[in-house]
């Protein structure tokens, strides 16, 4: 598998992006080190449920989510949704390897404020093969409608 077939459709209308493979990964921590790039620039996808929809947070995957700040910024109840869900939310994609576009699959996205940072992020690109680099300038045009604020901190 390459990119999954929904976020290749998204990526090509007009976004400017490279693709990198790798060897099979199953972490984002892996990932990144397979890759040579920093985890502070992988962007990880962690679907989370809220009030019956879902909504795509993105952290850096050298940090992990804290529900208190996530359930204090949003002011629902905020949980992790399961594998079951995943498969029928991203279902061209290989579990544990959500792309951090939610918007091609109808998510409202949030960013945690620290993936702002680096030059250039990374993502999954549907598979545990693949990843889709786009410059942070391209990243932040891509992700202009998502809400951005604290919600993580650095392993």
């Amino acid at each position: 598998m390459a990119i999954a077939p929904t976020l290749q459709k998204y990526l090509d209308r007009n976004v400017v992006y490279d693709v990198i493979t790798h060897e099979p990964t199953v972490t984002s921590g892996r990932t990144a080190q397979a890759c040579h790039v920093s985890g502070d620039q992988l962007a990880k996808a962690i679907v989370l449920r809220r009030n019956g929809n879902y909504l795509l947070a993105v952290v850096p995957a050298s940090h992990h989510i804290r529900v208190t700040d996530l359930k204090s910024q949003l002011g629902d109840d905020v949980d992790l949704a399961d594998e079951k869900e995943l498969k029928r939310l991203f279902p061209d994609c290989v579990p544990g390897a959500v792309p951090a576009v939610g918007q091609c699959y109808d998510l409202d996205v949030i960013i945690d404020d620290s993936i702002q940072q680096p030059a250039d992020v990374y993502l999954e690109g549907g598979d545990h093969m693949t990843l889709i680099h786009l410059t942070q300038a391209e990243f932040a045009r891509l992700m202009a409608d998502a809400r951005h604020f604290r919600f993580s901190v650095h392993d």
